[in-house]
């Protein structure tokens, strides 16, 4: 069909045909689809208030980054941190992970194209890779390996910077570095070159990849000094601890205890069986991403268990469907846009994933949750990582009905699965396609 003069004429005279279009168009065009669309009760549904609230610190900032994994994941550790030692609040530092997230992401990368030299450039695996080699974003267990490998420090031994608040102009020279090691790499195998030659290359090319991290980001320490006062004022001191012993000893959590469960409702993938990604990782020999498909009930069933044994739980979402940032508020009743522009907007889940409507986007932490009759949720009280000056002074309400259609991952411990659950997870995860919408990346 052609648009043509007439088809426009015709539909601009049925638009205009009805009085209250020229007003609602007016109004859109001063104020925005979203604050036209806004429902005036918003501010009086879900109240922040809940029959379960733990107490965190101070709510984090990760500015202009896609962090936002590292954040949810370290305010959940730092809630350990905060209890052990009696504090009114703490931050682990959020720079010392980036730096090597950088690193090993960039050395997986090129590992791949060394593992991909029978690919062509142009076909869709090596197009897909090329798009988009390094980014901020990530996953609980992508962020576990790097724990595991470089522990974790204060905040005060590793400071925020221009370049981690702000990490657009270092991810654009990455890539460019990247792209030009995969062509250096790639036409040193068509030359002929041995592997040793190649792999000597490409550590060449990791080295440069260092130097820039460092002059970018500072360099990370190996060893430092931990003082802190706590609640009573006393003043302590740890000298000359590292980052693996500060994990072991203020966060002391096994992280193989945790697992990672989503919600996929998908034809192609089963309810309780694992899934992996393809290509997605940072640690060359760290463990795979790997979740666990479980039904959306069951999700809503894990995190309030574990909320109740005081304990926070990192997730990951499609954070801006439905979001009301300013009042910070999660709930599919937020706008009215269908009645603003008489049309249907509905998907549900399923085909949301199937069409790349929907997936996630976004990682933050349950602090709470409002129990009906101490079974059924209501609310969620959410920790985010955009500062104080966004929803109730950094923190927001989630609607159950929004939990179930934009809530896709949990990580909760293992001991709140059943034994019917735990024989799942030893099931050998079928690994997805790399541009398969469960491999995205929260950031």
């Amino acid at each position: 069909m052609e648009i043509t003069k007439t088809l426009l004429e015709k539909w601009n005279d049925h638009f205009f045909k009805i009085p209250q279009n020229e007003v609602l168009m007016h109004a859109v065009c001063e104020n925005g689809i979203l604050k036209t669309a806004k429902k005036k009760d918003v501010k009086n549904r879900l109240l922040p208030l809940f029959s379960i609230r733990l107490k965190g610190g101070e709510v984090t900032n990760q500015r202009q980054s896609g962090r936002c994994w590292m954040f949810a994941a370290l305010n959940t550790f730092r809630f350990q941190v905060i209890e052990k030692l009696h504090l009114k609040t703490f931050e682990i530092s959020e720079n010392y992970p980036l730096f090597f997230d950088k690193l090993e992401k960039c050395n997986y990368f090129l590992e791949t194209i060394l593992n991909t030299f029978d690919e062509k450039l142009e076909d869709r695996l090596l197009s897909f890779l090329l798009m988009d080699p390094i980014q901020d974003g990530g996953q609980w267990d992508m962020f576990c390996n790097l724990v595991k490998k470089y522990g974790i420090v204060p905040k005060s031994a590793m400071e925020e910077v221009a370049v981690s608040s702000n990490t657009g102009e270092l991810d654009t020279i990455l890539d460019t570095k990247l792209r030009q090691g995969t062509l250096i790499l790639r036409k040193l195998k068509e030359q002929g070159e041995s592997m040793e030659t190649i792999r000597w290359k490409k550590e060449s090319i990791l080295e440069e990849i260092y130097q820039i991290l460092v002059v970018s980001l500072g360099l990370p320490p190996t060893t430092f000094d931990f003082e802190y006062v706590d609640q009573d004022e006393k003043y302590h001191i740890d000298k000359n601890i590292t980052p693996q012993e500060f994990f072991k000893k203020y966060v002391g959590l096994n992280l193989d205890d945790f697992v990672s469960i989503i919600n996929a409702p998908t034809e192609d993938k089963p309810y309780h069986q694992t899934y992996s990604v393809k290509y997605l990782g940072n640690v060359v020999e760290g463990k795979k991403v790997t979740y666990l498909n479980l039904p959306i009930e069951r999700l809503k069933e894990l995190v309030i268990a574990q909320l109740k044994d005081g304990y926070p739980v990192w997730f990951g979402c499609d954070v801006d469907k439905e979001l009301d940032r300013k009042d910070g508020k999660m709930d599919l009743d937020n706008y009215d846009r269908e009645n603003l522009f008489g049309s249907s907007f509905q998907i549900d889940k399923r085909d949301a994933l199937n069409t790349f409507e929907s997936r996630m986007t976004h990682a933050m932490v349950f602090m709470g949750v409002n129990l009906i009759e101490d079974k059924k949720a209501d609310k969620y009280c959410v920790e985010n990582s955009w500062g104080k000056d966004v929803g109730s002074e950094g923190f927001y309400v989630m609607s159950d009905d929004w939990f179930s259609k934009y809530v896709y991952q949990i990580v909760i411990f293992q001991k709140y699965l059943t034994e019917e659950e735990k024989q799942s997870l030893l099931k050998d995860p079928i690994f997805l396609e790399p541009w398969d919408p469960m491999g995205a990346l929260a950031k």
